[in-house]
């Protein structure tokens, strides 16, 4: 394996083991966050019925509206408050945080700050 395959597999391992703890329901759905260099995606799980409640990336048109970039923290928290406004439009005030495998830290920890500044409780 190489470098980067074995990153991969560090991450996935890192994932199924957060994803063995937290499940969503519909009370408590989950907030799934996925990250690559240059984007994010989040989206919120009802892991009992198997359905996306509502989801945001940078790259739709309500982030790119704002101007900022992906790949910053800026950008990050600016993702957090779309999506916690998104989820309370739907109906959800309080979520279970799924980091996806990624330490709780640099733009995944500023998404979870902004949702919890828009109404969504952890």
């Amino acid at each position: 394996m190489n470098k980067q395959q074995e990153k991969q597999a560090r991450l996935a391992r890192r994932h199924r083991r957060v994803r063995g703890k937290i499940s969503g329901t519909a009370a408590r759905p989950r907030l799934c966050v996925t990250r690559s260099n240059n984007n994010m995606y989040v989206q919120v799980i009802d892991d009992v019925a198997h359905t996306t409640i509502c989801g945001v990336s940078t790259l739709g048109e309500a982030f790119k509206a704002t101007g900022k970039s992906g790949a910053t923290v800026e950008g990050a928290a600016e993702l957090g408050t779309i999506v916690g406004k998104l989820a309370q439009e739907n109906g959800v005030t309080e979520v279970v945080f799924d980091r996806g495998g990624h330490l709780y830290h640099g733009r995944v920890k500023a998404l979870a700050e902004a949702a919890r500044e828009a109404g969504l409780k952890f």
